[in-house]
């Protein structure tokens, strides 16, 4: 076993993918693919449906061959030992699947339970605190729950399981603007702790507002990059030119193909 080194520090954590390739029966859906999130960085992959957003994520997660390329958490390659890999990172889907019987402190303890991650109850409330779930909630089934409120659980669950490294699909999609703030603050937080943090995003304006780089994701290949500076955030005006550009092409592309 290769095995990863948690809390690693801000230094030396990072997430790595070096010219992946991945293909989806029998089509590539991702073509030389390169980026890197140190620890303390939010990037964001943002591009259209069909852009291979998700892809990457289930490839950092081993749960899709790579065709060609490599993906590294702190050099050490994922593919030598995925499950001491998934240790080392939560997963947040866009639709978390929590139980709809179950409150939400008792989801929390039941999923880390199950990964092996021990808890108390001052630890979950304080995880909550963080998400800005009410506490005359908690005790309620989750069926009562909405969407917002779900991901908050899911949020905290990921809090909790206190990884380096978050993976984030969709994390706002379905989300009210009120919620999508909350949620971006506590990203901002956790990055601001050293966490080494990739979200998946077709919303251009959130990406640039939480992101240190942005990832453009058109047809499989990353067309573009973009970092914040020390002083300023991503501008939005530019990347949402270059995201409506990538747009444009992919429908001028379908006519000229024709049905």
């Amino acid at each position: 076993m290769v095995g990863y080194q948690l809390h690693s520090g801000f230094n030396t954590m990072q997430l790595q993918a070096q010219s992946l390739c991945v293909a989806r029966s029998g089509k590539d859906v991702l073509s030389g693919v390169s980026f890197s999130v140190n620890a303390g960085e939010v990037y964001a992959l943002l591009g259209g449906n069909g852009a291979g957003k998700s892809t990457t994520l289930l490839s950092v997660l081993g749960f899709l061959p790579i065709a060609s390329g490599r993906i590294r958490i702190s050099n050490k390659e994922v593919s030598c030992d995925i499950a001491a890999a998934r240790q080392a990172i939560s997963y947040l889907p866009e639709s978390a699947s929590l139980y709809e019987h179950l409150n939400a402190n008792e989801n929390l303890d039941y999923f880390l339970q199950l990964a092996g991650n021990a808890t108390c109850q001052q630890a979950m409330s304080a995880a909550l605190d963080q998400v800005s779930l009410a506490p005359e909630v908690r005790l309620k089934k989750l069926r009562t729950y909405s969407k917002g409120m779900r991901q908050k659980v899911a949020i905290a669950l990921a809090i909790l399981r206190d990884t380096d490294i978050l993976l984030l699909d969709e994390p706002t999609s379905g989300l009210d603007p009120s919620a999508i703030d909350e949620f971006h603050h506590t990203v901002r937080e956790l990055a601001n702790k050293g966490k080494a943090i990739l979200m998946v995003t077709h919303d251009v304006y959130g990406a640039c507002q939480v992101a240190d780089k942005i990832g453009l994701l058109h047809g499989g290949t990353l067309v573009g990059e973009f970092s914040a500076t020390d002083n300023e955030r991503i501008n939005t005006e530019t990347v949402h030119r270059a995201f409506s550009a990538t747009a444009h092409t992919s429908k001028t592309t379908l006519a000229t193909q024709g049905p």
